[in-house]
């Protein structure tokens, strides 16, 4: 009768009073051992088709996902957990806006929620809008929204009428997944040569179902 291992994995292998089957002693061993190891799949569609039926992912199972270039952990509640940040992927500009410096993006973190990084100008280098007015200038993607609006006070440069500099403004993450700021009035001035930009960095939040 096979023994299992003396770490209480439950991995079984044979004994010598077990009748001599060289394959199911292997295929015991094997299927008992690559669960418990780091998994590698081209995707996670290839994942998905191959731990289905009887090789259904269990908790506590450890994958890398080639095209994504990234580590999940199983869950008791039947989810995938990032155990490390995700790629960046740029965001989708709004018409009239474009990435100053620090490629603007959004990327899932480890263990959970949304980062986003990079400063935004006007595509023209010209003033923020400095209206009181929020102002879309990009968006992600609606799965990785939060479920109500995100507020953050973030970094930001721009020149009043008068030559004073500011330093802040606001940014909102919607439901939708917009990004939308707001700055004061008398603060807005820029120039192709130095525009007015905003600062992305430091912004997290959790996705809705997160």
């Amino acid at each position: 009768m096979p023994r299992t291992d003396q770490y209480s994995q439950g991995v079984q292998y044979p004994v010598l009073g077990d009748a001599p089957d060289i394959e199911t002693a292997f295929s015991t061993l094997l299927n008992g051992v690559v669960p418990r190891l780091v998994m590698r799949f081209a995707n996670a569609n290839a994942r998905s088709a191959a731990l289905s039926g009887a090789t259904k992912p269990v908790p506590g199972m450890i994958t890398y996902l080639i095209a994504e270039d990234r580590w999940e952990g199983r869950q008791a509640d039947g989810t995938w957990l990032l155990l490390s940040d995700g790629t960046w992927t740029p965001l989708t500009f709004k018409t009239g806006y474009t990435a100053h410096t620090g490629s603007p993006g959004w990327r899932k973190k480890a263990g959970g929620g949304i980062e986003l990084r990079g400063r935004i100008k006007r595509t023209n280098g010209g003033p923020l809008e400095d209206n009181g007015d929020l102002v879309e200038f990009a968006s992600i993607p609606s799965s990785v929204a939060p479920a109500s609006y995100r507020y953050f006070q973030v970094p930001a440069k721009r020149v009043t009428v008068s030559g004073v500099t500011r330093f802040t403004a606001r940014v909102e993450v919607t439901p939708d997944g917009n990004l939308q700021y707001t700055v004061e009035n008398g603060g807005g001035i820029g120039t192709s040569s130095d525009p007015g930009w905003i600062a992305l960095d430091g912004i997290m939040f959790s996705p809705a179902g997160d």
